[in-house]
């Protein structure tokens, strides 16, 4: 079997990926009127407010396009940002620096808005003890560089990817029980057949299954699409060792009543589903051009 990528490889064959999708057949504008020999520097100007995330992927693609640019960071990931902060600057050859630019802007620009609605739903349950977490529901191929984002806003992440623990929900249980199989009898079958030390969390509806799958032994219980209130009758009555999670129509506007119910995790999809990019820009700094030697 095949050597598992690293998280460092696995972003360079990303940042890989989106070159060649922008730049596989060339930068045809930049090669028709920029010489080789023009040198500058460009800045990162944030035009609103927000968190900062995806710096580091930012210079990673500047590099991946030309390793003698020199990219200088001025503002960490994580750090809240607003109109007119310049979040780094990138040196060196100009026909680089617009072959990398738009790449290197799309990973910067949408990574931020993650962390700032990440950091926005994190805001809402300051000095409560619940976790806001992440969904699977990525951007396909960039799951690992969004749940970072989410991380430098000050969220969690849920699973990383299928193998990263049991989590039986309603397509699931539909599949077993038109095999004749309750909700006890699934949870106990996937504490069975778990990995050692993997935890088991399931999905229900009603402060019944909640009961059922609490008894079966369940690690985790997700309140799927329940009202505040419902939530805190059902943690209510679950044993204290067990974990709850609330889960669907969370937004920013119930998020501190749902964090108020007593649940110990919250998911939301839409911090990586459904995020307004931070508007960023790169702009050259005309003072900074000049001609050198090729």
């Amino acid at each position: 079997m095949d050597k598992p990528l690293s998280s460092e490889e696995q972003i360079n064959g990303i940042i890989d990926l989106a070159l060649a999708e922008d730049l596989g057949h060339g930068d045809v504008t930049t090669q028709a009127l920029i010489p080789p020999r023009l040198h500058g520097r460009a800045s990162f100007q944030v035009k609103a407010k927000g968190v900062l995330a995806g710096v580091e992927v930012a210079r990673k693609v500047f590099l991946r396009v030309d390793p003698s640019l020199r990219f200088k960071v001025l503002i960490k990931d994580g750090t809240e940002v607003g109109p007119g902060d310049i979040v780094a600057t990138v040196s060196g050859s100009v026909a680089s620096i617009l072959n990398a630019e738009r790449t290197a802007l799309n990973f910067l620009t949408r990574l931020s808005g993650i962390a700032s609605q990440a950091a926005q739903y994190a805001a809402q349950t300051r000095r409560l003890p619940v976790m806001v977490t992440d969904t699977r529901k990525t951007t396909p191929g960039l799951r690992l560089m969004e749940k970072r984002a989410v991380r430098a806003g000050g969220g969690h992440n849920h699973r990383l990817h299928l193998g990263d623990g049991i989590l039986i929900k309603d397509n699931h249980l539909a599949a077993l029980r038109y095999l004749g199989m309750g909700l006890g009898e699934i949870v106990a079958k996937a504490k069975k057949n778990a990995p050692r030390r993997m935890t088991v969390e399931v999905e229900v509806t009603t402060a019944e299954e909640a009961l059922e799958a609490a008894r079966a032994g369940a690690d985790i219980i997700m309140l799927d699409n329940m009202g505040p209130e419902e939530m805190g009758r059902v943690v209510g009555l679950l044993p204290g060792h067990i974990k709850t999670e609330a889960s669907g129509g969370v937004t920013l506007d119930n998020i501190r009543r749902v964090a108020a119910s007593g649940v110990n995790i919250i998911s939301i999809g839409a911090l990586t589903h459904s995020v307004k990019a931070l508007d960023i820009s790169l702009e050259l700094e005309p003072q900074s051009l000049k001609l050198g030697l090729v």
